[in-house]
């Protein structure tokens, strides 16, 4: 894993200790509970008694503590801009405290809690901008192998070494190709850097660390050590797919009553699209989906152009361009999911016929059915909609990228990007 959250050397100490994540936590637990804490109370003659009080500090510690550790799990995957998920990171962690409260009819100061809570906000919103502006890996790099794809990185400074010297102005890490026969000095200068105690990366890797995809040219790259990704989570994640769904239904159920209606009235058609898909394993499923495009009499087209949806796509209805920007359109996937066949998080499955023509072209493509597909996923919040060729194999190293990192906060990541993506309506063909 490549670090990228070091300040550099030549910044204000102030801004170097505000990157700082022990700096971060102990200000907000500062901020956050004893500053309201103190002001409450300031006019007791000594600290509050057990009870309301007491219950209220243990829970925003506690709100604070893992919504901390949550927001730095989520925003270290690549792309992520920090300050768009403290909000939701500790709205979830409060609400799950007070959501405690009532049920145990626990008594709480409510003026001290939203104090805590909009302080806490406010503090790792300004402290995840601040490590943002200031923040900017820096790589050296040696000349020699597959380094030349670094170049097409913008979100970090790369230097290329003319000598087997380490430089003056020391950068983050030292990236090479390990897989090139290096000249003998060059050797000797990895192990006199590594030796010295900094990090150095197989470009690879930091190519994987910064982009978020996963260029697999064999199979057993998979740096867990299995082609079988987390199968403890996996069987988690499918049962509480399941709970989700179930909690989801109702809601679901007359947005679909309105959503059917508008459709009827919108153009002739079924309300629902039936699509025969590759799903886990391999196995062939039938998506549900809201009808967005005018309806075809006869057999679904085999033709896999007529299975692809192009921009401006001119069979696409009035109503369809809405259900679609917004992701309405994928909701009667729920169906899906209760039926165990997909997850709310995972690779989109592929109509047959492109999924047939995809394993032609594509190597290891078969691969990204061993997780169950999803409503949405880590290519479609980083790449959108794709139907060319090349962009499905960029759509494919998105794919490899989740299977690799396959865990409850990249899942959290995906959910959160996702509901950013429907209020924007961004990648919606």
């Amino acid at each position: 894993m490549v670090e990228l959250t070091r300040m550099p050397a030549f910044g204000p100490r102030v801004m170097r200790m505000i990157g700082q994540k022990w700096f971060q936590l102990l200000a907000g637990l500062v901020l956050a509970v004893l500053l309201p804490v103190t002001l409450r109370y300031d006019s007791y003659p000594g600290f509050p008694e057990p009870g309301s009080a007491w219950n209220t500090i243990i829970g925003i510690c506690l709100a604070i503590g893992v919504g901390f550790h949550a927001l730095t799990h989520v925003t270290w995957f690549p792309g992520v801009r920090a300050t768009s998920y403290v909000i939701p990171c500790f709205a979830g962690t409060y609400g799950a405290v007070l959501l405690t409260f009532f049920f145990f009819r626990l008594d709480y100061t409510r003026s001290l809690f939203l104090a805590s809570f909009i302080i806490c906000v406010v503090w790792f919103f300004h402290a995840m901008l601040l490590t943002r502006l200031n923040t900017r890996a820096s790589f050296a790099v040696i000349p020699f192998g597959s380094v030349d794809r670094l170049w097409s990185v913008t979100t970090a400074d790369f230097s290329m070494l003319a000598s087997p010297v380490i430089p003056t102005r020391m950068p983050d890490a030292l990236i090479a190709d390990f897989r090139e026969d290096l000249p003998t000095e060059w050797k000797h200068f990895i192990a006199e850097w590594v030796v010295g105690g900094r990090p150095a990366f197989h470009v690879k890797d930091a190519m994987e660390t910064l982009t978020g995809r996963v260029d697999i040219e064999h199979l057993s790259e998979n740096s867990f050590g299995s082609l079988e990704p987390a199968p403890g989570y996996r069987k988690i994640k499918a049962v509480l797919d399941v709970l989700v769904a179930l909690l989801l239904l109702p809601p679901f159920l007359l947005l679909a009553l309105v959503v059917g209606t508008a459709i009827r009235l919108d153009s002739p058609g079924p309300v629902f699209f039936r699509q025969e898909r590759v799903g886990y394993r391999g196995r062939l499923i039938t998506v549900l989906k809201f009808r967005t495009m005018a309806h075809a009499s006869g057999a679904p087209s085999a033709d896999r152009l007529a299975a692809m949806t192009h921009a401006g796509d001119s069979r696409i209805t009035r109503l369809g361009r809405l259900l679609r920007r917004t992701r309405v359109d994928e909701i009667p996937q729920v169906v899906n999911v209760l039926k165990g066949e997909m997850s709310w998080i995972g690779p989109r499955p592929e109509a047959r016929t492109l999924s047939i023509w995809y394993e032609e072209e594509l190597p290891f493509y078969r691969y990204r059915h061993v997780v169950r597909p999803g409503i949405t996923g880590w290519a479609q919040v980083n790449q959108g909609h794709v139907h060319e060729m090349q962009d499905v194999l960029g759509k494919l190293h998105y794919d490899f990228y989740y299977i690799k990192h396959f865990s409850p906060w990249l899942d959290a990541f995906v959910a959160i990007r996702t509901v950013w993506i429907m209020m924007g309506g961004k990648g919606s063909r």
